[in-house]
């Protein structure tokens, strides 16, 4: 099976992390090894804590530093937001049978082999997302988009996450 990419896309605070976490939670129901890139938008924000080892490496001039737990194993790598390739990120995720994207809305916006779930807040949300988002497989959010697309299905993700990940399955996964 070949790796499935969607992406989660939506204005600030309209619930994409909870659509997301919701899909995931389903998805691995399901049987599928999930993986999900998270885009953060605040420009300030690092992984990292002041202070520890890790910051201390990157501090001294470390582009890449790998920190090993019981539990875990993060790479924390020192690159400029514009260098960073949506492909470089999808082979951080290889083994995966799907990657969930939220964010990067405008740089995916019209890639065609990325489907997107869009999460609206209001009528203008949805209309809109109709002209800037190529292919959109569902609505999502606070805002029933049901009467906005005879094409594009609407579920609330935070209601129904059963229903989304159902979508999802039988239009990209079991063709």
């Amino acid at each position: 099976m070949k790796t499935l990419v969607i992406a989660v896309v939506g204005t600030k605070k309209a619930g994409k992390t909870t659509t997301t976490e919701n899909l995931i939670i389903e998805l691995t129901k399901k049987g599928y090894k999930v993986a999900a890139i998270k885009h953060v938008s605040e420009p300030e924000f690092s992984i990292d804590t002041p202070g520890k080892d890790t910051w201390r490496f990157a501090q001294s001039g470390a582009k890449t530093v790998v920190s090993v737990a019981a539990n875990e194993v993060a790479t924390i790598e020192k690159v400029p937001i514009d260098a960073v390739k949506i492909d470089w990120l999808l082979k951080k995720c290889r083994g995966s049978d799907i990657i969930l994207v939220e964010g990067f809305k405008k740089r995916l916006s019209r890639i065609d082999n990325i489907h997107k779930v869009v999460v609206v807040k209001s009528r203008k949300e949805a209309v809109d997302a109709l002209e800037i988002y190529r292919p959109i497989l569902a609505f999502s959010g606070p805002y029933d988009a049901t009467n906005v697309s005879s094409k594009v299905p609407y579920v609330d993700a935070s209601k129904n996450p059963e229903k989304l990940a159902a979508i999802i399955e039988e239009n990209l996964l079991k063709k």
